[in-house]
């Protein structure tokens, strides 16, 4: 199993790349890293306190220290992004390169339901619909440029959308570890 590449799960927030991730990981035997949690976990503090305290542009670079070490790690991970790695054009490289990833799209329905607002989600604001139709639109490019598949997860379970990753991904890449 040393051989296959990472597995990347991009997306927007609520799309279900961390309980996709646990669930993925589960089934492929490999270990699971949630980028937000491992940054909380560093930090000593949640995301939102980050956010407030520190800026957006502080927590990009620590998500990106993050990443760069999820994906330089000899061990096959599943690792979750954070819906906003994508920003830096810096990740969006990595995550072709040293992954093969994967973009959990959903509609701005699907999000909305699976996210409250406020909820560990600094850039939800007071209307979270609006915000998050905003934020979809500005960065479903930016998935679309990164991924090396895309899943569209409205109306199927966490565990569905694992499995289905599990049957297309070994189709993509190859025995030597490169994305194919």
């Amino acid at each position: 199993m040393d051989s296959q590449p990472h597995v990347a799960l991009i997306g927007m927030m609520g799309s279900g790349k961390s309980t996709v991730g646990f669930w993925l990981a589960r089934s492929e035997g490999l270990r699971f890293v949630d980028l937000d949690a491992a940054i909380e976990g560093r930090q000593g503090r949640p995301i939102p306190e980050i956010f407030e305290a520190d800026g957006e542009e502080r927590f990009r670079d620590l998500e990106q220290a993050e990443l760069t070490e999820c994906l330089t790690s000899v061990q096959p991970l599943v690792i979750s992004c954070g819906g906003g790695a994508v920003l830096r054009a810096e990740n969006r490289a990595m995550l072709r390169d040293r992954a093969w990833a994967c973009w959990l799209r959903a509609t701005i329905e699907t999000l909305g339901q699976r996210v409250r607002a406020g909820e560990n989600r600094p850039l939800l604001g007071n209307d979270p619909a609006v915000a998050l139709a905003a934020i979809s639109a500005a960065r479903s490019g930016l998935y679309a440029e990164t991924a090396h598949e895309v899943v569209d997860v409205d109306g199927l379970e966490a565990e569905q959308v694992a499995g289905h990753i599990s049957r297309i991904w070994p189709l993509s890449h190859s025995t030597t570890g490169e994305v194919g």
